[in-house]
């Protein structure tokens, strides 16, 4: 189904001002706009879709949710976003609350494109429902977290081909930049060769992740649901914030080209633990006790939360591994870290985030070939790099190894990559059709964190 947009989808955003108004009010009565209907919104990202406004976007979000905290979190952060200083967002909100807001939302179908990130024991089902409907879907990931969730997820996509309507899951990290430029130089051959076939012990390429239960989101100390504690609700960290490290691998390792399930092979799996304490979880919940449906984790008065995990395999003969790690808090002016290897014949391109880099994530590449690496590292930012990243520097920091030093103005940081990606969206909704290798290459990522979750769980 294509939608006609009304601007260049190029422009990430409206701004405020009287332009901005002029192109609201010019939208408003356009019936083929995109109108967005958000579904349950049980998670922050939710809210991060509506941080901007943009263009061929109605500016009514239409919510469908049971009343409770959650819904009540999402327009507190809408309206925080309508009344701040700076580029305030101008949306208007049209709420159905009750049980049956699945039903209503089917029926009424005031939008076309649903938008839900909640919980996620939920979510193919929520799919599910929309696609059999004519509706596109736009998903916070993961889109499933067991292999009945997966099994849908493969009825879904069917259908949405059927019905000429499309699934998207929200990718944010493919527009942090420093992962951009890694891949960028991964497809240099003159810098980084080709990319090895790894093993065991030294993967072709390496994702990790550490993530943290409490932190601040917009300013504001983030609130957790109970329920994203419980891992048949949230899903175990196998399979949900791999899905975005199992996603940057098929991204990097192989850029757009089609990915089947055949060309996937589950090395090892494992699954851990973090364990928190009442007082902790209090912190992050603002409950007082633990809920009845967290008894089964619970180890005296402290819950076990199995939200690591990690994964060896091997993707089109290359050897990948990704891991994830949930910790407490971040110590005092950290946060949430990545770490990234790719190894090629000619060089590694690293990404780190430790204090030497003041916890911000950094690329480096380290030479395998000597001497006349210098000019094939000028060579490449003069002519490839700098004309998508103008600006961006090596540093040589030791014999072999270069850092990159990219501007500031293109590291906008996470929420600020939930409006990329949504342009990305609005962009195929324009277009009306998807790369030919983003289904079939989310159905093999799902896949994956699915096989990965099956081994782990032996």
């Amino acid at each position: 189904m294509k939608y006609k947009i009304l601007a260049l989808l190029a422009i990430l955003c409206l701004g405020c001002g009287e332009s901005e108004k002029k192109v609201k009010s010019d939208m408003d009565n356009t019936p083929d706009q995109v109108r967005l209907m958000t579904l349950d919104p049980g998670h922050f990202h939710a809210a991060l879709v509506q941080k901007t406004m943009y263009k061929g976007v109605d500016s009514t979000i239409y919510v469908f949710a049971p009343k409770g905290p959650e819904v009540n979190d999402f327009l507190n952060k809408i309206e925080s976003y309508n009344t701040r200083s700076e580029n305030p967002t101008h949306w208007k909100v049209d709420s159905y609350f009750g049980p049956d807001y699945l039903e209503k939302m089917i029926a009424q179908k005031p939008g076309n494109v649903m938008v839900v990130a909640g919980k996620n024991s939920k979510k193919i089902d929520y799919i599910l429902a929309a696609v059999k409907a004519g509706l596109n879907v736009y998903a916070d990931k993961p889109l499933v977290i067991n292999p009945e969730g997966f099994q849908k997820l493969e009825e879904a996509f069917m259908i949405a081909e059927e019905k000429g309507v499309m699934i998207y899951d929200i990718m944010t990290e493919r527009f942090e930049v420093t992962t951009g430029m890694q891949r960028q130089f991964s497809m240099l051959p003159e810098v980084f060769g080709q990319v090895l076939e790894g093993s065991l012990e030294e993967p072709a390429i390496i994702k990790e992740s550490v993530h943290h239960f409490f932190k601040y989101v917009s300013g504001q100390p983030l609130v957790r649901p109970a329920w994203f504690f419980d891992v048949n609700e949230e899903g175990e960290g196998i399979v949900d914030v791999t899905t975005h490290l199992v996603d940057l691998v098929q991204w990097e390792l192989f850029p757009e080209e089609i990915i089947n399930r055949t060309d996937i092979e589950m090395v090892q799996a494992k699954r851990w633990p973090t364990v928190l304490t009442l007082e902790e979880f209090q912190r992050v919940t603002g409950l007082e006790t633990y809920p009845d449906y967290l008894q089964k984790d619970l180890d005296g008065d402290k819950l076990k939360v199995y939200c690591n995990g990690e994964m060896l395999y091997k993707i089109k003969g290359k050897y990948a591994k990704v891991s994830v790690i949930w910790n407490y808090e971040a110590p005092e002016g950290t946060g949430d870290t990545h770490y990234s290897i790719m190894r090629g014949t000619k060089s590694d391109l690293i990404i780190k985030q430790g204090a030497e880099e003041n916890y911000k994530p950094t690329l480096y590449i380290k030479s395998k070939v000597g001497e006349n690496f210098d000019n094939l590292m000028t060579g490449a930012i003069d002519q490839h790099i700098n004309s998508m990243f103008a600006g961006t520097k090596a540093e040589k920091v030791s014999e072999d190894m270069w850092k990159i030093n990219i501007p500031d103005e293109f590291k906008i940081g996470h929420e600020a990559h939930f409006a990329q990606v949504t342009q990305n969206y609005l962009r195929y909704l324009e277009e009306g059709q998807l790369p030919n290798w983003e289904v079939p290459n989310m159905i093999t990522k799902y896949y994956t964190t699915i096989e990965a979750y099956k081994m782990a769980k032996k």
